[in-house]
């Protein structure tokens, strides 16, 4: 058809550099004066070229070559590798032209206001939307509580370092965890101590012991869909670790990063059992949408107001205007709830292949974790392999994996445990890439046999 000559022919161009990125391309009419078509058929082509996301329209301005646009060998090449370590969302999966839309509403809506600087807290506006969108996550909170972050990590890297209305001083945190917050638990140089996260979940008896005596400030916890395990806490151990904290006077911070992506409309999170600002909700919308996005928030108390706004304007004064106001308009019109019907449908689809997976390759002698949140899952390896060992095995193969050490405090570290996301694996290479990771194992432990009775 002649629409898919125009595709071929602005595809070549651009792979040969003819067309650069940023570029403008022909216009509409020039196109269909060269190709001897109708103008119809030249948008056609365009919008083809759009859903490639090779190029991109302006309005009253014209089309444009994407930056960053890979050439297919390199896409080709990259297509070789199984990558379990990158930790973002599926790029195919991501809403580049609704969200483009919301930004291009946004400049519109917000175009006077970009010349000022805005509310250290947030577009009043979107602290609206945000409110609303919380209900549906059982948060229920007013737009005054809640403060939108430069990503959810500046919200925790500023509170770990902010005086509590406890006085006390110390943090406790789940073992493994999330590496940024154990980053700037070093950076602020505190007091941690951790607790393991187990198949079970954590010990309370210890969890108390800690609470009743090490002066712990906060407690940081990732209640479900936990990174790096994939775990999720009951409702009734949520609860429990909830009337732990008021009985001991622990603040909890609870990172929802991904209670978007929780099917079950039952789970609840540990701010429904103490609204009152023991326990502070942290929320991103980075793994669930675009990670350059960088927009989260926090649910706060009137107690840390006014030391958080003081922190949050000393790290940047406030969160980008632009991307707040277009993240506005992607929740206020719906597309943000459609969008995460298809998620929730897609990371569940993975997760069950990821499991699946694990059962029928991996040996008897690995212990694993999961999750159906489709992100997040490890493998602990039998002695005495190292994760090191395996993920440079593993890179000859051109399979890649996370090695868990850096999640854990130097007192817990595990050196044999490795860390999968498979959010932007394709779902027909998951099964390939575990049997590969199994098949490394074996080999591994096979030469470690044969070394030592030679």
């Amino acid at each position: 058809m002649l629409y898919e000559e125009i595709v071929g022919e602005m595809v070549q161009r651009i792979e040969t550099g003819v067309l650069k990125p940023g570029d403008k391309l022909p216009s509409i009419r020039t196109l269909s004066q060269d190709f001897a078509c109708s103008k119809n058929t030249v948008i056609k082509a365009y919008d083809e070229l759009e859903k490639k996301h090779l190029i991109y329209s302006v309005p009253q301005s014209g089309y444009y070559v994407v930056d960053g646009y890979r050439a297919r060998d390199h896409a080709e090449e990259a297509a070789a590798d199984i990558d379990f370590l990158s930790a973002g969302p599926d790029r195919h999966a991501m809403p580049y032209r609704d969200f483009q839309h919301c930004i291009n509403q946004a400049i519109e809506r917000y175009k006077q206001d970009m010349f000022t600087y805005s509310d250290i807290e947030g577009l009043p506006s979107l602290r609206v939307q945000l409110a609303r969108h919380l209900q549906e996550l059982q948060v229920f909170t007013i737009p005054e509580r809640i403060y939108v972050v430069t990503g959810s990590q500046q919200a925790l890297h500023l509170l770990v370092s902010l005086p509590f209305p406890n006085g006390k001083r110390n943090i406790c945190l789940e073992q493994p965890t999330h590496a940024g917050f154990i980053e700037s638990v070093r950076q602020h140089q505190m007091t941690a101590y951790g607790i393991e996260v187990r198949r079970d979940g954590i010990d309370l008896k210890r969890l108390e012991e800690l609470f009743r005596h090490h002066d712990i400030k906060l407690f940081y916890t990732v209640s479900r869909f936990h990174n790096p395990t994939g775990y999720s806490y009951s409702n009734e151990e949520k609860r429990r670790i909830v009337e732990l904290a008021q009985q001991y006077d622990v603040y909890i911070i609870e990172d929802d990063y991904m209670g978007d992506l929780d099917s079950n409309r039952k789970a609840d999170p540990m701010f429904a059992y103490d609204p009152s600002g023991r326990v502070i909700y942290v929320k991103s919308f980075s793994k669930v949408m675009l990670p350059g996005l960088r927009l989260g928030l926090a649910v706060l108390p009137d107690e840390l107001r006014d030391t958080f706004l003081q922190a949050k304007f000393a790290a940047d004064v406030h969160s980008p205007m632009l991307t707040q106001g277009a993240l506005e308009i992607y929740l206020q019109s719906g597309m943000f709830s459609a969008h995460i019907d298809r998620m929730r449908q897609l990371y569940s689809r993975k997760a069950a292949l990821l499991q699946q997976a694990y059962e029928a390759l991996l040996p008897a002698s690995v212990s694993y974790s999961g999750s159906l949140s489709g992100f997040y899952s490890t493998i602990e390896l039998p002695a005495p392999l190292k994760a090191k060992q395996l993920l440079h095995h593993l890179r000859e193969d051109r399979v890649f994996a996370d090695d868990a050490r850096r999640m854990y405090l130097s007192e817990f570290v595990k050196e044999n445990v490795i860390r999968l996301s498979i959010s932007q694996v394709e779902e027909e290479l998951i099964e390939r890439g575990v049997q590969k990771i199994a098949k490394g194992i074996v080999e591994l432990l096979r030469q470690r046999t044969q070394v030592r009775f030679v």
